[in-house]
Formats: structure tokens, C-alpha cells, sequence
């Protein structure tokens, strides 16, 4: 997809880099991450007009610390440095940088001391967020402090012949009040943004570059009944209309009645032909005495590439497979965000197998989920399609922690269809971004009646979140989870305790696995 106008983003490892994206993104401008290490003639190509280096763990001054090369800072474009950016401008130009006497985090008051063209129109003071352990102790030559704080006699930097700009707080984050100020001036007036990116203009592009790409073959598109997978269908028909090939496949891992509800939405909502395929035997027999998470995530994304691959090869001339995969999968499976880790390899994107007969189609690939639901809307999708929570591509796989069978996912399958129906009746729902149930490997004694009992525990796990990326948990009412730990316990029988789960992510993650 080529768009114009852009902001590019290299990481160096800060946990909020994606925040930064999503943030420019808001303001109507596109933004996309790139690791530290990208050339400058790649920068070239992709000509974006302003460059972002985000924050980072890291001493500028450490041995093996993460530099961009040096022709990064002589590009003539706009450069903006957060934190550990900011660091590393001023070391590259000749500034001094060297450990703070205490490291800094949390809130402080930025008082702007000069004329700002990164800070224009902005409170004379506001309250930003801090996270460092170094800080510039001497500025190099053209540059002049702008904004300071009570610990930073230098929290903002500029050259504004050069173009360059520093900050030593964060303004991605919700916490520094007029961030989005800061970086909608950056973007706009200094880097000079006018084209308004929107998920109408993203949808029309989007569905112009598959059909280039396709030309008149078919394509496969693996749907679970999750808004991803469904925006992904609703877009490819779009672009190709009867050479779509939608494709359900039951790994008998889904949520109790799923297959039924889906098979009835598909065909009277969305008015999709999606082919029902029912795989489970393979994939219980696939996952047979696995336990560890990643295997279990890599032997399923192997399975579902080899189901689609049989499928094809009854269709005929299929060349392509569709599938839902999102930004947050692509830098949580991925090293896209340069030195930061791996967290989990998600089926669709890490669990893919080396070797597989058909090319991937992903056109969700540079989109987070609220992004993904808007352009769900512009297509015209059931809003109940749009409110779904998040589903793994796994299934319930990975909320099977231990071996997965088919004895052990019923289990599960009742107990959190039991936690589902009772948020929805207590009206909750819609204010949690994704609900679930996991199945613990642990047995525990309980009694029930006059009898003791010996079975499985299971855990609730609720979260809210704007987009997956951060998450806390969901303050459900006592009395909600004691009707549906009561009902979990009284009808599923294997299951006698029941947990709540109060991790926000990070620095857990939402899954288990």
C-alpha cells in the first residue's frame, strides 16, 4: 500500500514505541516502525516526511548500546528524538550525555522556558511523564533547551535550522496532558502532513493493491468468526468477489456452540458461501503430549497451513491464503520493533511453517484493533460482528495450559461459556475487551455435598484495553463472579475451584500461553 505522506518510527526498544504509531496514527497521519539498524537509503525510498526515534532501556554510552547510522541525522528531514532518542541526538552531534543522579519515572511539571516551534500553542506548564535513568548534560552547538523540569534542566530540545527536535519525556503516553499537542505539531506543521490517512481512504487502497496483486486467481481466506478474520473476508470479496474461497476451520478448539452460531452469521449476515471444515480430529492428534506453549502454536499454525493446502488442492489453482493478521501480532511475534524481544509467536504470523505451497495475502497486516473495527464499520459489517472480543488464532489451545485434549477442552469449553453469558447478563460485555476462561493443570480437594472431591481449577481472566498492546484488568462486581464461580462449580463437573486473575499486562500478557 503506498501512501504518501508518513511518519517513520525507529524503535529502540522502548515499551511504548507502538504507542508513538498509534498515536500519529490518531491525528489523521500514517505512521509505521522500523528496527534502529534501517539503512538511510531505505529511508530514502520510502521518503517519509518526518522521522521519530523512540525511547529505549538502553545507556547511549553502554557498550554495544542500539545507534542508528549516523546518516540517519543528515537525511534533511524532520527528526524528533524521544528519551533515549533524544540521548542519542545530542551524543551524535557532539552533546554530553551521562547517568542522572536518580533515575526518573512518573509524573513531573514541564515549564516551557523559550520559543518553541515543537511546543507552539501549548500550556506555559503541563504535567509529562518521565522514565530515564540518563539525562544531556551538555547540548551541542545549535541546539537550545526549550522546556525544563524540576529534576531536567534540559526536558526539550531544539534546531530548528537543522529540523531536529528532542524530548526527554514521553508524549505518547496518556499521562503527559498535552502529548498529542506535541506530536500533531510535530507532524503537522514541522514535518508538513496535510493528506488525512482514514479507514475509508485505507479499505479503497487496500482493496485497489489486492486485486493488482491477484490478477484473476482465487484466493483461500481462513475466517474463525473473530473481527479480524471477518473484516479480512469482508475486504477480499470486495477485491475479488467470487474467486474468494472463505474457509471455517473446526479445530474442535473453539468456544461451546461456536461452529452453529458462526455457520448462521456467515451465510444470513455477512453473506459469505464460507465452507465449514471440520478438522478436529487432525489437530487434537497433532497436539497429542504437547505441552509447551510455543510448540503448541507452531504444531497448530503447521496443521492449519496443511488443512488449507488440501483444500486448495481440491478448488484447483488456488495461489493465495487470506488471513486477519494485525500489527500487534506482527511486532509480538516478530523482531519488526528492532532490539525488542519476541513475546509470543503468534500461528499466523511466527507459527507458520518455513514451507508452504501458497502465498500470504494479510491486507490487516499494518492495523491495530481498533483500527480494524473502523474500517469494519466503513464496510458496512454487523456491529455484533464489530463488539466481539478477541479470539487466539490457537483457540482454546492456548488456554489449556498443560496437554491439550479433547476430554480437557470440553471442560473448558463449558466454564467459559458459563463466564461469557454471565458478563453479557450483568451488562458488562461491551466494557471488556476480551474474557475468558483457562484451564489449570492443577488439581485441588474440594467438597460437594457430603462427598470430597479432587478436580481441575480453572481461572477467569478479564481485561480492558484500547488496543491489546497495554491492558489492566476488569473491575467486575464480587457478586457477578460469585454467580458465575457458583454456576461453573454446580455444572461442570471436573471443575471445583475457580480464580480471578488481577494481572495487568505488562507485565503479564493477556493469554496464559
Amino acid at each position: 500500500m503506498d501512501i504518501r505522506e508518513k511518519i517513520i518510527i525507529l524503535d529502540f526498544g522502548s515499551q511504548y514505541t507502538q504507542l508513538i504509531a498509534r498515536r500519529t496514527r490518531e491525528l489523521g497521519v500514517y505512521s509505521e516502525i522500523y528496527p534502529y539498524s534501517v539503512s538511510p537509503e531505505e529511508i530514502r525510498k520510502i521518503s517519509p516526511k518526518g522521522l521519530i526515534l523512540s525511547g529505549g532501556p538502553s545507556s547511549v554510552y553502554a557498550h554495544a548500546a542500539p545507534v542508528c547510522h549516523d546518516g540517519i541525522f543528515h537525511l534533511g528531514i524532520p527528526l524528533l528524538g524521544i528519551c533515549y532518542g533524544m540521548q542519542l541526538i545530542a551524543k551524535a552531534f557532539g552533546g554530553r550525555v551521562d547517568r542522572a543522579p536518580g533515575r526518573e519515572f512518573g509524573d513531573a511539571i514541564l515549564t516551557v522556558t523559550g520559543k518553541s516551534e515543537l511546543l507552539q500553542d501549548l500550556k506555559p506548564e503541563f504535567h509529562v511523564w518521565m522514565s530515564h535513568g540518563d539525562k544531556v548534560e551538555a547540548l551541542p552547538d545549535g541546539f537550545s533547551v526549550v522546556a525544563k523540569t524540576e529534576n531536567a534542566g534540559i526536558a526539550a530540545v531544539e534546531n530548528n535550522e537543522k529540523k531536529i527536535y528532542g524530548l526527554q519525556f514521553h508524549p505518547e503516553v496518556v499521562h503527559t496532558s498535552q502529548g498529542k499537542e506535541i506530536l500533531q505539531n510535530f507532524a503537522r506543521r514541522i514535518s508538513g502532513c496535510r493528506d488525512a490517512w482514514t479507514m475509508r481512504s485505507f479499505a479503497d487502497e487496500t482493496i485497489d493493491a489486492v486485486r493488482d496483486r491477484v490478477g484473476q486467481r482465487k484466493v483461500l481466506c481462513a475466517v474463525s468468526g473473530g473481527v479480524d478474520s471477518t473484516v479480512t473476508a469482508a475486504l477480499l470479496s470486495r477485491a475479488v468477489g467470487d474467486r474468494l474461497y472463505p474457509i471455517f476451520v473446526d479445530t474442535g478448539l473453539m468456544r461451546h456452540g461456536e461452529v452453529d452460531y458462526l455457520r448462521e452469521q456467515f451465510n444470513q449476515k455477512l453473506k459469505l458461501k464460507v465452507h465449514m471444515v471440520d478438522a478436529s480430529g487432525r489437530f487434537f492428534a497433532r497436539l497429542q503430549g504437547i505441552r509447551d506453549p510455543e510448540k503448541k502454536r507452531k504444531a497448530i499454525g503447521e496443521e492449519f497451513i496443511r488443512v488449507f493446502e488440501d483444500y486448495a488442492d481440491r478448488v484447483k489453482d488456488v495461489d493465495f491464503l487470506a488471513q486477519g493478521t494485525l500489527y500487534p501480532d506482527l511486532i509480538e511475534s516478530t523482531l519488526v520493533k528492532g532490539p525488542s524481544a519476541v513475546i509470543k509467536s503468534h500461528h499466523n504470523v511466527g507459527g507458520l511453517p518455513e514451507k508452504m505451497h501458497l502465498k500470504l495475502v494479510e491486507p490487516l497486516k499494518m492495523l491495530f484493533k481498533d483500527e480494524v473495527r473502523r474500517v469494519g464499520a466503513e464496510l458496512g459489517i454487523d456491529p455484533e460482528f464489530l463488539a466481539r472480543h478477541p479470539f487466539p488464532g490457537p483457540g482454546l489451545a492456548v488456554r489449556i495450559i498443560g496437554t491439550v485434549t479433547p476430554e480437557r477442552a470440553e471442560l473448558l469449553k463449558q466454564a467459559d461459556h458459563i463466564f461469557i453469558e454471565g458478563i453479557q447478563k450483568a451488562g458488562l460485555y461491551d466494557e471488556i475487551w476480551q474474557a475468558f476462561a483457562v484451564l489449570l493443570p492443577v488439581k485441588s480437594v474440594g467438597i460437594m455435598g457430603d462427598e470430597r472431591t479432587y478436580e481441575n481449577a480453572c481461572v477467569l481472566r478479564a481485561v480492558t484495553s484500547l488496543d491489546g498492546m497495554t491492558a489492566d484488568w476488569a473491575k467486575i462486581p464480587a457478586d457477578v463472579l460469585g454467580r458465575i464461580s457458583n454456576k461453573i462449580v454446580n455444572e461442570v463437573r471436573g471443575i471445583n475451584r475457580v480464580l480471578y486473575d488481577i494481572s495487568s499486562k505488562p507485565p503479564g500478557t493477556i493469554e496464559w500461553e
